[in-house]
């Protein structure tokens, strides 16, 4: 498997060490990766050890870590650093500690290594102890220079304390480190990664909270089913009930989400790729095609409605030169970098426009004409409004079209309204999907309000039976 390395553990550039417990008010120091972890070392382990073993003891050094880099174990919990100084909960630091030389020409060669678990992805929470005074369930310090001295090497003494199922991950790129909040709140009609790792980790989160609803699918797609389980969570966990993920509720989400899986612990029921795998391109730019696109174009032909600056373009799905053009005038039109690629904050802008149009039109606008398209597709099992309306429509399609089956109005994306769904693509000439994007949804409003502004009559016309 070719894993994406923007979704793999890198070595931080620095690290913020708290020079004390974790709620005490001392100092924070900032310091290259490297230096900290030659301090580390220098503190915990002796000079004279055989190198086998003082290779072994600052793999779990580097390893223990990344861990809280990597899981913002102590950022998820509202600290502004990424480990402390004290064993009594990470490791032994101490600002301007001599370093030893032995010790700092090994680091300096596999300070970019880390171990992990086979087939997880996050470095190893490699706790260790003297093996003296204190016990145990990792590595045991002085326990290491006994296996080195038996002749075993930095990886066999890992593998009697850590498992035979670790490997050590080498040549790891060091790059800034940065907070995984995305910098925007994310709420309803947000779409991408960052969207779908809400939706993996409440999921996660609610096998041991089972009061939160499961989201289904993780798709990277934020609509009701996510909104309503966010709600929830914020609810349990005390936050502004909002439906919106601000700074508050992705870090208390991260935090739950480390303790359930129990990502700091040896025991760790570890991150799969799957629980990462980023799905979603971070732009949609000209060459893509898919629901993607078809969801900006909705937008940006939604809103060139009312925005004459903006040209109207076709939903086809295919990001060509004219929806270049349009996304370009629209970021014209709104200040924003203009590129004619719509990244987060094109999107986020763009939704956010086509919302607060669409909440300030008249109701009595909707009367004899579709309401339009939700903005969010519509798949299995989504429960809300825009599917009654959808089942509206579909029922009275059905009045005339005997090809497409009548559906009931539950206001639940269910197998007979699908199948509704399928039947009118098909009749239509569509392409055949279950979900509901732009363009089934323009297709069957069209339809409907054909039907029933044919129903009606102008004022003196014949209404087609006898008047008596």
């Amino acid at each position: 498997m070719n894993l994406d390395p923007s979704v793999l553990p890198i070595i931080p550039e620095t690290i913020t060490v708290h020079l004390g417990a974790p709620s005490s008010n001392a100092q924070n120091v900032t310091l290259p990766f490297i230096d900290y972890i030659k301090n580390v070392a220098s503190g915990e382990i002796y000079p004279t050890w055989p190198e086998a073993a003082l290779r072994a003891n600052i793999y779990a050094q580097i390893s223990f870590a990344l861990n809280r880099v990597y899981t913002e174990f102590y950022r998820a919990q509202g600290y502004d650093f990424d480990i402390t100084s004290l064993p009594a909960y990470d490791q032994t630091f101490k600002n301007g500690r001599d370093i030893f030389d032995n010790v700092s020409k090994i680091v300096d060669q596999i300070f970019n290594s880390y171990i992990n678990r086979r087939g997880y992805i996050e470095p190893l929470f490699a706790a260790y102890c003297n093996g003296t005074t204190t016990i145990c369930d990792g590595l045991s310090q002085w326990g290491s220079v006994d296996l080195a001295n038996e002749g075993r090497f930095a990886y066999d003494i890992l593998t009697y304390y850590y498992g035979d199922d670790i490997d050590i991950v080498t040549n790891v790129p060091v790059l800034p480190f940065e907070d995984s909040f995305p910098g925007i709140p994310i709420s309803y009609g947000s779409i991408g990664n960052d969207v779908r790792t809400i939706q993996l980790r409440i999921n996660r989160i609610s096998q041991n909270y089972p009061a939160i609803p499961k989201i289904y699918p993780t798709d990277g797609i934020f609509g009701e089913e996510t909104e309503n389980a966010v709600r929830e969570f914020q609810r349990i966990f005390n936050l502004t009930v909002d439906g919106v993920v601000g700074p508050a509720t992705w870090y208390k989400i991260l935090s739950l989400f480390n303790g359930v899986k129990q990502l700091n612990s040896i025991i760790s029921e570890g991150l799969t790729y799957a629980d990462v795998e980023r799905q979603f391109s971070e732009t949609i730019a000209p060459g893509d095609t898919g629901i993607g696109v078809e969801l900006v174009q909705y937008l940006m032909l939604f809103i060139s409605y009312f925005v004459e600056t903006i040209p109207q373009i076709k939903v086809d799905g295919i990001y060509g030169p004219k929806t270049e053009e349009a996304v370009a005038s629209f970021q014209t039109e709104y200040k924003l970098p203009v590129t004619g690629i719509v990244d987060m904050a094109t999107w986020e802008y763009a939704y956010d426009i086509y919302a607060g149009i669409l909440n300030e039109l008249p109701e009595n606008l909707f009367e004899n004409s579709p309401r339009p398209y939700p903005g969010i597709p519509i798949r299995d099992q989504t429960q809300n409004e825009s599917v009654v309306n959808l089942q509206n429509y579909l029922q009275t399609i059905s009045e005339v079209y005997p090809e497409i089956p009548s559906v009931e109005v539950t206001g639940i994306y269910d197998t007979q309204t699908q199948n509704a769904v399928l039947a009118f693509q098909r009749y239509f000439g569509l392409r055949e999907n279950i979900i509901v994007s732009a363009t089934t949804w323009d297709a069957i409003g069209d339809i409907w309000e054909n039907i029933v502004r044919g129903y009606d009559k102008s004022e003196g016309q014949y209404p087609g039976y006898t008047v008596s």
